[in-house]
């Protein structure tokens, strides 16, 4: 048996932090209600920062003997037009590299099998903006990440590893 894990903040993200500082306490009810008033549900946002995961989920929830634990990071250069700018350059400062939502370090969790190197967050889930890789391919650029081949290629390893 195994976990693998792709990005996840295990030890929390700094920019859920920086925005929970930015929003206020005051306003996070405000917040909450907004976005159960459009059917998104609330309660993973605080689970996200750093406090959380260190001091709260992951005490509580400890490696079991017998499951073998993978994990990969990804890293980011974002450009001017990139979604991740502000987010990645919080997480930069507290943090170091990462790919736009969670940092290298905080995605190590078991056997670190590596970083992937220009990857957004978005990208690891195939939610990568369509028309923007096609202007770049008219452009001569080629696609640096393949989301379906990454995941088949785990299922290999994981395979290879008799898992």
């Amino acid at each position: 048996m195994s976990l693998t894990t792709i990005a996840s903040p295990h030890r929390g993200s700094a920019f859920a932090d920086w925005m929970f500082k930015w929003i206020g306490l005051t306003n996070i009810p405000k917040l909450y209600k907004a976005l159960e008033f459009f059917g998104l549900d609330s309660g993973a946002f605080q689970q996200l920062t750093m406090e959380y995961m260190n001091e709260s989920f992951n005490p509580r929830t400890p490696d079991l003997d017998g499951v073998r634990y993978f994990s990969y990071g990804a890293t980011l250069r974002p450009r001017i037009t990139s979604v991740f700018r502000k987010s990645h350059a919080v997480i930069e400062q507290v943090e170091g590299p990462n790919d736009g939502l969670v940092s290298v370090s905080s995605s190590q969790w078991g056997t670190y099998k590596g970083t992937l190197d220009d990857v957004s967050h978005l990208d690891l889930i195939n939610w990568t903006n369509k028309l923007r890789w096609y202007l770049w391919e008219l452009t001569g650029h080629k696609r640096n990440f393949n989301a379906i081949a990454f995941y088949l290629d785990i299922a290999d390893m994981l395979a290879k590893e008799g898992l």
